[in-house]
C-alpha cells in the first residue's frame, strides 16, 4: 500500500512537471518558430542607403515634398506612427535587423535624437526620392547617393570619438550594408521625364547607372565594408503608377507592362555580372557582395506564385490606388480594408507584408553575409 502511494505521489509530481512545461516552454517556442533569429551572425550593425525602399525617415529633416511623416502611412507599425516609411509598417531592413537580433526597427542618421548605441547599431542613410543618377535626387530635392556617402562618413567620425579609431574600423568591417536604389533612375527620371531620354538610349543609360552604381560599391569598400547586400530593380512595369501611366487602358487593363519589367531584368543581369567581377577582384580581401532577387520575389506576388497570396496586385491599398504616394495618400484618404491584402501600399511602394516576403526570401543570403 505504501509503494502505491509513493508511485501515486511521484506520478503527481511528474504531471506537474509536464504542465509547467507545456505553460512555460511551448508558448516560447511558439514564438521563437514564428520569429526566427539567425543563429550565427557575426554583424553588430545594419547600415543602409538608397530611396523609399529603406528610408524610415531621413526625409522628415529636409525640405521636400516627398514625405510620409504623416497618417495613414505607418499605419501598422508600432503604436501605430508615421516614422517616414512609405509603407503601412516596416521595411526589409527592419526585418533583417530584428532577425539578426541587433534591433527591431532602422532609424534614419539624420534624427538628432539618436543615442551612440543606436548608431552603433546601425542607421540608414537613405533618402525617399534618390537614386545613383545626380540628377534624380534634385528632380525632389532629397539626399543623393554622394551625400549619403558623406554623411556616412561623418557617422565613422561619431563612432570613432566613441570607441576609437581601431574598433570603429572593426566594428564597419563586420557591419552588413544594405544598398537598395536605382528604380527611381528609370522610374521617374528616364521614363516620365525627357533630359536624359534626349541624351541616353536605354542601353546607355542602363550603362551610366551601372557605372554609378559600381562606383559607389566601391567607394563603400574603400571605406570599410565588407559585406553588401545590394538590393535588384523590381519589376517596374508592375507598379501601379507605372501601369496607370504608360498603359492604353490603365482602367481597364492593369496587367504587368513587360517593356518596362524588361529594363530592370536586363540591368539587374549586368549588375550581377559587375558584382561577380567586384567579387572576384576583392575575394582576398574578405568581401561579400551578393545581389538580391527582389525582382523575382515581388514578380511571383504580383503573379500569385506562392504560398502567399495577395486579393490585389495592380493598385495601392491608399486611395484610388493608381497614383497616390506621398502627400497624395494622406489622413482623409481612403483605405482599402486590410493592406496585408495587398501587394502595394500606395502607387508606388510595397505594403509591409510584401517586404516581410521579400526578407523571407533573403534568408538564406542574410545567412551566408553575416556568418563568422
Amino acid at each position: 500500500m505504501e509503494k502505491d502511494c509513493t508511485k501515486q505521489h511521484l506520478l503527481q509530481h511528474l504531471l506537474r512537471l509536464v504542465f509547467y512545461l507545456l505553460i512555460f516552454f511551448i508558448p516560447n517556442t511558439s514564438k521563437a518558430l514564428a520569429n526566427p533569429r539567425a543563429s550565427n551572425n557575426s554583424a553588430p550593425a545594419v547600415i543602409v542607403f538608397g530611396d523609399s525602399t529603406v528610408d524610415p525617415g531621413n526625409n522628415n529633416y529636409v525640405k521636400t515634398v516627398f514625405k510620409a511623416n504623416f497618417a495613414p502611412y505607418g499605419k501598422d507599425f508600432a503604436n501605430h506612427v508615421p516614422t517616414g516609411r512609405f509603407s503601412n509598417g516596416r521595411l526589409t531592413p527592419d526585418f533583417i535587423a530584428s532577425y539578426i537580433g541587433i534591433k527591431e526597427s532602422i532609424p534614419p542618421y539624420l534624427d538628432p535624437t539618436l543615442s551612440i548605441e543606436e548608431l552603433m547599431t546601425g542607421v540608414s542613410f537613405a533618402s525617399a526620392g534618390s537614386g545613383f543618377d545626380p540628377l534624380t535626387p534634385r528632380v525632389s530635392n532629397v539626399i543623393g547617393i554622394p551625400k549619403q556617402l558623406a554623411n556616412f562618413k561623418e557617422y565613422k567620425k561619431r563612432l570613432e570619438s566613441a570607441i576609437g579609431t581601431k574598433e570603429t574600423e572593426n566594428h564597419i568591417n563586420k557591419a552588413l550594408f544594405i544598398v537598395s536604389a536605382g528604380t527611381n533612375d528609370f522610374v521617374i527620371n528616364y521614363f516620365t521625364l525627357p533630359i536624359r531620354r534626349k541624351t541616353y538610349s536605354v542601353s546607355d543609360y542602363q550603362q551610366f547607372i551601372l557605372q554609378k552604381a559600381t562606383q559607389f560599391l566601391q567607394d563603400l569598400f574603400e571605406q570599410g565594408a565588407r559585406r553588401i547586400l545590394f538590393s535588384s530593380l523590381p519589376p517596374m512595369g508592375c507598379l501601379p503608377v507605372v501601369i496607370t501611366m504608360f498603359s492604353k487602358h490603365a482602367i481597364s487593363e492593369r496587367g504587368c507592362l513587360d517593356n518596362y519589367s524588361s529594363v530592370g531584368r536586363q540591368f539587374n543581369q549586368l549588375l550581377q555580372n559587375e558584382l561577380n567581377l567586384m567579387q572576384f577582384r576583392l575575394a582576398n580581401q574578405s568581401v561579400r557582395i551578393y545581389l538580391t532577387d527582389s525582382y523575382i520575389a515581388l514578380t511571383d506576388m504580383v503573379q500569385g506564385h506562392g504560398r502567399s497570396a495577395f486579393d490585389e496586385v495592380s493598385l495601392g491599398c491608399c486611395e484610388t490606388g493608381y497614383l497616390e504616394t506621398a502627400i497624395l495618400c494622406n489622413p482623409k484618404a481612403f483605405l482599402c480594408p486590410d493592406a496585408s491584402k495587398y501587394v502595394f501600399w500606395d502607387s508606388i511602394h510595397p505594403t509591409e507584408q510584401v517586404y516581410s516576403n521579400v526578407f523571407k526570401s533573403l534568408r538564406p543570403i542574410i545567412d551566408a553575409i553575416i556568418r563568422d
